[in-house]
């Protein structure tokens, strides 16, 4: 579903994006792990065709990103960081409005994800009016309006509370499971995505430094725990336990 070999992406002189390869299958939910600044905005964007590469390859369901970048948006969602929705309108109109950019986005298809994201409540509000977690669930429901084969998720999770961290959380499980929909996640949070995700991507400094099912990473890194017991007697308990892989 989606291939990236040896991609590089240079602003100037400046190396955003160096050496990374990797592969996602269909029908996956992949963590993509940095910090702020590791150069994943700059990945999503350059899958999306937003921005072209400086040498290397991507493959997005058998698209060229620098070639067919309209291909790819058709079949794919992206959520950025900041919900790219119109705070003078009410939910509604912003989703029938961002609908009429399709060709066939039905009633019933902006009705269900209504639904499904429990936005009836204030659906008729101005957007402007909405917490953090509103907008969240509503942007949601926008980048799913054409059914995506593929969803781009630029921290997700960013600005919610736990409850709201887990809800979105379940929602993209909820649509993997019944739609097979292929989620990368950009998060600098590796644990909140511990419930969803089937394999992680690592990079820091634009590029990877690790990838991996949790299992697989586990066996590779942890292979001693260290507790420290601390009571009410000044002497300090140490214990350890040696991890054996299956």
């Amino acid at each position: 579903m989606i291939a990236v070999k040896q991609l590089f992406k240079s602003f100037g002189n400046h190396n955003v994006i160096q050496d990374m390869s990797f592969s996602i299958e269909e029908g996956a939910i992949v963590g993509l792990i940095g910090p702020n600044g590791s150069g994943k905005t700059t990945l999503i964007r350059l899958m999306n065709g937003i921005i072209a590469s400086s040498s290397g390859g991507i493959n997005i369901a058998g698209f060229s990103p620098n070639d067919n970048g309209n291909d790819i948006r058709s079949i794919s969602g992206t959520m950025t960081e900041n919900a790219g929705l119109y705070e003078h309108m009410t939910g509604r109109d912003n989703l029938n409005f961002f609908s009429s950019l399709y060709n066939n986005i039905s009633q019933a298809r902006i009705d269900e994800l209504i639904q499904l994201f429990h936005l009836e409540p204030f659906i008729d509000r101005k957007v402007g009016t909405y917490s953090t977690g509103m907008k969240k669930r509503l942007d949601l429901a926008k980048v799913l309006l054409n059914r995506p084969k593929i969803l781009f998720l630029d921290e997700p999770t960013n600005g919610l509370d736990p409850d709201g961290i887990r809800l979105v959380l379940s929602y993209l499980k909820q649509l993997n499971q019944q739609e097979k929909t292929t989620i990368l996640i950009c998060s600098h949070v590796l644990e909140q995505l511990e419930t969803v995700c089937n394999r992680y991507i690592f990079i820091e400094n634009g590029s990877k430094i690790e990838e991996g099912t949790r299992q697989e990473l586990e066996r590779k890194y942890l292979h001693e725990i260290h507790l420290k017991i601390k009571g009410v007697f000044p002497n300090v308990i140490k214990t350890s336990f040696q991890l054996v892989p299956n």
